[in-house]
């Protein structure tokens, strides 16, 4: 009895794949995952009464016995003679097999595995990682601007490596998650009650991540420039030489091969292999890359390059006015307004429950209107021999009855109706109430301006009481410098977006938090030195302080 060797073993290059496309392939993915389980709890071969019964069939083996040795024609499997169970001479003549993953069923597992993860993937915008790579910054901060003897290379590495996890994961994540918003945005059928109620969810969570993206990016940019700054390829290096140490073989890791406690081996010894080096070089090129992919993810080049944080903070933005966008066209839809895909899908359900061609060509004239002339205005005898008698859609055209029409229309190509034309109504009433409440409007926007002009830098907090006008103007305004602050800015200046109001901003370091009082309640956050240039006066004429 010789044992059956899985593909490849005589030349035959394995197909651990061929599965998939297989006619029968889910059920083969049924038999593969039972050796997947078995394999977790610590099971190396199975019977094929042990698939049988965890499939659910026991005592069905022979479809299951074509699956295995299908398996084991592509290489999934390897069977081995099944010598356990051999009582009599007939036993050891019937073909007993056990069976076991082989190394390419195995790694054809793990990769399917991998790719299911990722179509499944939901994604999420993390901003505990945002957290946590903002802690492992501060943490690198700090060694980096220490002497090269405190620096504990074991305590960079993991920093590093916790490092790279961390921001991979929140990139991958998020990607996963805006690729995911954007299958939601595109929803058009379905449980439009359950997708609106999860709709405000969805937006309270991007939200709560932009502001959490806005506050942690600059704290994390920041962080970014002081290591810059201080030397982070030292730290790079560390974790470089760490690393090839463990890359490569049959290096020493005593003291007389010139390691420390550390296990590293310096890269200016003259006994340090060449491998040694060019190990080195590998690996630092590697943290350089990963470290240039942290720094442009926070940190915009230019205005013409963005960050990533940048870029993906616009497209959640974007994304929350679509999402507004879809309700309300679901909202439109269940308010019974117009919808031409409805109205296409109802007219084809009439269409294919006319009982005849007759009523078909009826419905066609009218929903389409197509086949008469409806701009025409037709004599009352065209009507009554219409009724008297109506010709089959069949009927031939030169077969078929005129069509008499106006004289007048025949002539001049327009029909005019009699009686007196329409009156032309004034509007001068609604002129004049839309001309005073602009004013009115323009007036308030005014003193609103005039109202939060500062003469020179002050503080949030000497605002004093704003009323409903003022604070209006005063959120835009505010919204329009906290929009234009890049990541790492201490001071922002930028003019509002209809050029009306200039604006400088500056946070106040330990300034606390602060209320302005308005007509509407009172509006709380962090200290800031602001100023505020009236740009219309000055184009008036009006001095405006420097």
């Amino acid at each position: 009895m010789t044992d059956k060797t899985p593909a490849g073993g005589n030349g035959v290059p394995r197909q651990p794949f061929a599965h998939l496309s297989a006619p029968n392939a889910p059920f083969y993915r049924d038999v593969l995952m039972t050796f997947a389980r078995a394999r977790d709890r610590f099971i190396v071969h199975m019977r094929p009464e042990d698939v049988s019964a965890d499939l659910g069939w026991p005592g069905e083996t022979e479809p299951v016995v074509a699956a295995l040795e299908k398996l084991v024609e592509w290489g999934n499997l390897r069977a081995d003679p099944d010598t356990g169970r051999v009582t009599t001479v007939e036993d050891f003549h019937r073909a007993r097999y056990l069976y076991q993953l082989t190394a390419a069923g195995q790694a054809a597992e793990e990769a399917i595995a991998v790719y299911e993860e990722a179509i499944g993937r939901r994604g999420a915008l993390q901003s505990v990682a945002l957290e946590d790579i903002a802690a492992q910054l501060r943490a690198l901060a700090e060694m980096v601007t220490a002497d090269a003897a405190h620096i504990d290379p074991a305590k960079v590495h993991l920093l590093l490596l916790a490092l790279a996890e961390r921001f991979t994961g929140l990139a991958d994540n998020a990607q996963a998650f805006m690729a995911s918003l954007r299958r939601v945005i595109d929803f058009s059928d379905g449980d439009v009650a359950a997708f609106v109620a999860y709709k405000q969810r969805l937006i309270d969570y991007i939200n709560r991540f932009i502001a959490d993206l806005a506050n942690r990016g600059a704290e994390i940019a920041t962080l970014l420039g002081q290591i810059e700054a201080a030397g982070v390829d030292r730290l790079l290096v560390i974790a470089a030489r760490r690393e090839a140490a463990d890359i490569v073989p049959g290096l020493p890791a005593d003291t007389d091969s010139g390691t420390g406690d550390t296990g590293e081996l310096p890269a200016d010894s003259a006994d340090t292999p060449v491998a040694y080096d060019a190990a080195i070089t590998v690996s630092l090129d590697a943290w350089r890359n990963r470290w240039r992919g942290l720094r442009d993810w926070f940190l915009s080049a230019d205005s013409r390059h963005p960050s990533q944080a940048r870029l993906l903070r616009g497209a959640a933005i974007t994304a929350i006015t679509q999402l507004i966008d879809t309700v309300a066209t679901l909202n439109e839809r269940r308010s019974g307004r117009s919808d031409r895909s409805a109205d296409f899908r109802t007219l084809a359900r009439w269409f294919a429950e006319a009982p005849d061609d007759a009523a078909a060509h009826r419905l066609w004239r009218a929903a389409f209107g197509l086949t008469p002339a409806r701009h025409l205005t037709v004599t009352p005898e065209t009507v009554a021999a219409w009724q008297e008698h109506e010709p089959a859609p069949s009927t031939p055209w030169r077969q078929a009855p005129p069509v008499r029409i106006s004289p007048q229309l025949r002539k001049t190509g327009s029909y005019e109706r009699r009686g007196q034309p329409n009156r032309v109504a004034d509007r001068a009433e609604q002129r004049r109430f839309l001309a005073e409440r602009a004013a009115r409007e323009a007036e308030q926007v005014a003193a609103a301006r005039e109202r939060l002009a500062t003469q020179r830098p002050v503080l949030l907090s000497e605002l004093g009481v704003l009323d409903r006008h003022a604070f209006r103007l005063f959120l835009g305004v505010l919204s329009d410098a906290l929009a234009a602050r890049l990541p790492g800015d201490i001071e922002v200046r930028t003019t509002t977006s209809d050029g009306t109001m200039e604006i400088r901003l500056a946070p106040v370091p330990d300034g606390g938090v602060v209320r302005i009082e308005t007509d509407g309640g009172v509006l709380h956050g962090p200290e800031h030195l602001v100023e505020i240039i009236d740009l219309t006066a000055a184009r008036h004429g009006v001095r405006v302080p420097a």
